[in-house]
């Protein structure tokens, strides 16, 4: 749902919302010519935020093959982790180091920039 767009019916430009002087209220005014109007309705506009899918680093088949390193997990203290290195920032910048704790209990994920 979006919100209703209002037009100068003198120019046909998209109308502007200002700030009233002093104690008026909030109004719509034209950039190009000097219409005004006051705003008589509430306008509001309420929306429910959908998530994007976030697709996991390491899937559930890939933990058989992945490789294993020494590193500590930040929420168990865990000594030994799944690792996956990728590019994701331009060619000139390092790898991002990706990490899962290999604890059955924690599987935590995390990265090393």
């Amino acid at each position: 749902m979006s919100l209703p767009l209002h037009f100068c019916p003198i120019c046909c430009v998209l109308l502007d919302i200002e700030a009233g002087n002093g104690n008026q209220k909030l109004r719509l005014t034209c950039p190009t010519c000097p219409y005004v109007a006051p705003i008589r309705v509430k306008i509001s506009r309420k929306e429910t935020f959908v998530g994007k899918e976030v697709e996991p680093i390491f899937a559930a088949d890939d933990m058989k093959y992945a490789p294993r390193t020494a590193a500590t997990c930040p929420r168990c203290h865990h000594g030994e982790a799944y690792f996956r290195q990728m590019q994701i920032r331009s060619a000139d910048e390092p790898m991002t180091s990706f990490y899962k704790c290999c604890n059955d209990n924690c599987r935590f994920d995390w990265r090393d920039d």
